[in-house]
């Protein structure tokens, strides 16, 4: 018997397989993002003690990463977008909107680095996405150009940035991660 390649992989999980512990706080995360509990978080849930972990890990990415909130959206969505992972871009839209991105950003983010509108300093990062994403590398000159505009561990950061963003998409896709019902 084989699943529809729509279907999640694995169902979320509700406050038996999550404990009662990760359950409240998937609630609260739920309600914070204006959605019904995630279903990122409710399916990762089911591994609590790889779950807290990552949510650890990812927290200091996003919200409390040292890129400013706007950037790191943009980063975001750009990955979410190169990925085709809707339901990773469609919550990032709405956390984006909060940063300060606009219905007209977000339809940049779309077309890319080279989309009229961008800053200097919003051009490089989604040039360094790209480059992240299409060669898992950056070149030297676009290292370079980094280092003039982010430090030290602003480049780390937004280096792993783009690589966690990767990763939970694939996590996503393979998993076959339902979208989000809003409140």
């Amino acid at each position: 018997m084989s699943a529809r390649p729509d279907e999640p992989r694995i169902a979320p999980g509700g406050r038996a397989e999550l404990g009662l512990r990760t359950w409240l706080l998937v609630q609260v995360l739920g309600r914070v993002a204006g959605t019904r509990p995630p279903n990122l978080f409710l399916t990762l849930g089911r591994h609590r003690r790889l779950f807290r972990g990552w949510l650890s890990f990812a927290s200091r990415l996003m919200p409390f990463g040292r890129l400013p909130r706007r950037d790191t959206e943009l980063v975001i969505l750009r990955v979410a977008h190169l990925r085709g992972c809707a339901y990773e871009f469609e919550h990032h839209v709405r956390l984006g909107a909060r940063a300060g991105l606009r219905d007209a950003d977000v339809e940049r983010v779309k077309a890319g680095p080279d989309a009229d509108g961008w800053s200097p300093r919003e051009r490089l990062l989604l040039r360094a996405t790209d480059e992240l994403h299409a060669t898992q590398d950056l070149s030297g000159a676009l290292w370079t150009e980094l280092s003039r505009e982010l430090d030290e561990r602003e480049r780390i950061e937004l280096v792993m940035l783009v690589g966690h963003y990767e990763m939970l998409a694939m996590t996503i896709h393979t998993l076959r991660i339902q979208p989000d019902e809003a409140h």
